[in-house]
């Protein structure tokens, strides 16, 4: 059978896009369907469009909004490579960049000239995102000045921000109640800050497993990986998302492992020379137990709030007081802006780029009963 299916890019992520309309009406079977797509599990994918690699294995499924507080309805699916599962817990903040362009250019929302607006209602996190996006004779504007690192050439910028997104997927700022918890491994016994804010995140400081923290995805030994997801295990229990033990396939996207540490000279992916007085903080995260080639968006929410908060492993590491919040990760230097009322964060804003790539139809390999009759 085949499908309606859009693949964009957004920011540093790349994902398939599908209508509510088109997806199976049993939304049990939503799971297999996105397997079906993607070509998992299989390392390659080659039998589907998955790119074998986390950040191009996603999906984005989006519906007009029936409520008058939004405009649109997305819901993020984070595709295993390896195994038979698909991950709806938490969000991709890249990904989010490119659902305003979709919804526009798919008449969801109607374009406005420059700026259109698109309040954007994600379901896995029961929270608001807004997304300004660039309109220029009433489509998308695709040309731009904005250069994000991550990603070659530039585009028109997409602003988004992230209002009142503690508790995104624990309900919980702090999901252990905790500022900073202590975890016991087999090695080792260290702080750790589990906070939730956009996605919820583990932190980590890079020097207390043996690591400075300017470490680029190839870097990294198998024996440290191994270290690192059986820190993310605990913490997974620790937010009740799994036990430990089975972390690796029951909850293997949140919490996102993530190391920091304090600025400092270093070259990154593109082999620019990158200095300290450029960053506030160094950070490298994890990504479905493979390194991040960049900084997923729901990363540096989470971390710029962290740096806020009293007392974290963050907090103590930086003092930031300026409403700019710079982040060096492997491929660069990413900001964020934060919008105080009343001395609490409000909202957090980044900046990204997206694409369509292409529009078509996906054939899949088994039958589904969709919404849809094609015509």
């Amino acid at each position: 059978m085949k499908v309606p299916v859009v693949v964009m890019r957004g920011g540093t992520s790349k994902g398939v896009f599908l209508n509510f309309e088109h997806m199976p009406s049993n939304r049990s079977l939503w799971e297999d369907f996105l397997l079906d797509v993607m070509g998992s599990p299989d390392r390659r994918q080659i039998d589907g469009l998955g790119g074998a690699n986390s950040l191009t294995s996603k999906a984005a499924i989006i519906k007009k909004s029936e409520s008058p507080e939004f405009d649109v309805e997305y819901t993020f699916a984070q595709i295993s490579i390896d195994n038979q599962m698909v991950d709806f817990k938490g969000n991709c903040g890249n990904i989010s960049s490119a659902v305003g362009p979709y919804a526009i250019e798919h008449g969801l929302v109607p374009a406005k000239e420059p700026v259109t607006t698109v309040r954007i209602f994600n379901t896995n996190t029961q929270k608001l995102i807004i997304a300004e996006v660039e309109v220029e004779n009433g489509q998308v504007k695709k040309e731009g000045s904005c250069s994000i690192p991550g990603v070659p050439g530039k585009g028109s910028p997409i602003y988004l921000s992230f209002t009142r997104a503690e508790g995104a997927v624990t309900g919980k700022l702090f999901p252990t109640g905790n500022p900073i918890d202590m975890i016991k491994t087999k090695d080792r016994l260290i702080q750790v800050s589990i906070i939730d804010v956009a996605n919820p995140l583990v932190f980590v400081r890079a020097q207390d497993i043996g690591l400075n923290g300017s470490e680029l995805p190839t870097d990294y030994s198998q024996e440290k990986l191994n270290e690192l997801e059986e820190i993310r295990s605990i913490a997974a229990e620790m937010c009740q998302f799994s036990d430990k033990k089975s972390a690796t396939v029951k909850s293997p996207a949140v919490p996102k492992m993530t190391l920091i540490a304090p600025p400092m000279d270093y070259v990154d992916l593109n082999g620019s020379e990158r200095k300290a007085s450029e960053m506030d903080l160094m950070i490298r995260m994890m990504s479905m137990q493979k390194p991040h080639q960049a900084l997923a968006i729901t990363g540096a929410i989470c971390a710029t709030a962290g740096a806020y908060l009293q007392e974290t492993i963050l907090s103590e590491m930086v003092n930031i007081k300026q409403e700019i919040f710079r982040l060096a990760h492997p491929a660069g230097i990413m900001e964020t802006k934060v919008d105080f009322l009343a001395g609490h964060i409000r909202a957090i804003k980044v900046v990204r780029t997206a694409r369509i790539i292409l529009e078509g139809y996906v054939y899949t390999k088994k039958n589904y009963e969709l919404s849809y009759q094609l015509a």
